[in-house]
């Protein structure tokens, strides 16, 4: 099947770490097959930028195949998992899964869908199968952000409600379209590897980000020389 990696960057969003990020995102896409689509232009002008990772469900009917979408500030190794080959595809995934109701004020979708998944949407999998993944919300702005709650530690790094829009986009859609589910993390752990490859740090700033990201950069070197 045909592979889309999506990546969001409107407004030319931090070139200083995209210049990092991109090329390791490049050879990954390249060695799994996929292409690399960039959205660069407003679709919900009056919602958060966040929320323009929603573009993905009519883009996906007309790309079809599978769907990726990786956040621009993610670091990525390349000889990460292709995902793809290790869900079916009726099954939507990501990096790792947080609860629901501490994240979100929740309503009937999550109750009836009873598993109380949280969906991190800084790295997300699915195929033509599953665009009901990247649906838009069908609430109001207003509604959706007041059922938004960072916690503690994204508030105390300037993590807004906006910021998680999408990531509560997501999350209701597992539950409203009761999609079967599984984390990167469940999929390492029956390979058993343990050494995950890629790094996502959205509470840091840019600048944090950068130097994080140059010291992994760094080890991965020395232990492929290392033979580690």
């Amino acid at each position: 099947m045909r592979k889309t990696i999506f990546l969001l960057n409107v407004d030319n969003f931090a070139p200083e770490l995209t210049r990092i990020t991109y090329p390791f995102i490049r050879v990954y896409a390249k060695r799994i097959g996929a292409t690399i689509h960039m959205i660069t232009e407003r679709k919900f002008p009056d919602w958060p930028v966040t929320y323009e990772k929603l573009q993905i469900y009519e883009l996906g009917k007309q790309i079809g195949g599978w769907l990726m979408y990786i956040d621009s500030d993610a670091l990525l190794h390349p000889e990460f998992l292709d995902i793809t080959a290790h869900i079916p595809q009726d099954t939507v995934s990501c990096y790792s899964r947080d609860v629901a109701d501490i994240r979100w004020q929740t309503d009937d979708y999550f109750r009836r869908d009873g598993r109380h998944i949280g969906w991190g949407n800084w790295f997300s999998v699915a195929s033509e199968q599953c665009l009901d993944l990247w649906h838009p919300l069908d609430i109001p702005k207003e509604e959706a952000l007041e059922n938004i709650f960072p916690t503690p530690n994204e508030l105390a790094c300037g993590v807004t409600r906006e910021h998680l829009i999408d990531d509560y986009t997501l999350s209701r859609n597992v539950a409203r379209y009761g999609l079967k589910f599984r984390t990167f993390k469940d999929i390492w752990k029956e390979q058993g590897l343990d050494n995950p490859l890629v790094q996502h740090q959205y509470t840091l700033s840019v600048k944090e980000q950068i130097r994080s990201h140059m010291e992994l950069i760094l080890k991965w070197k020395l232990e492929h020389l290392l033979g580690a």
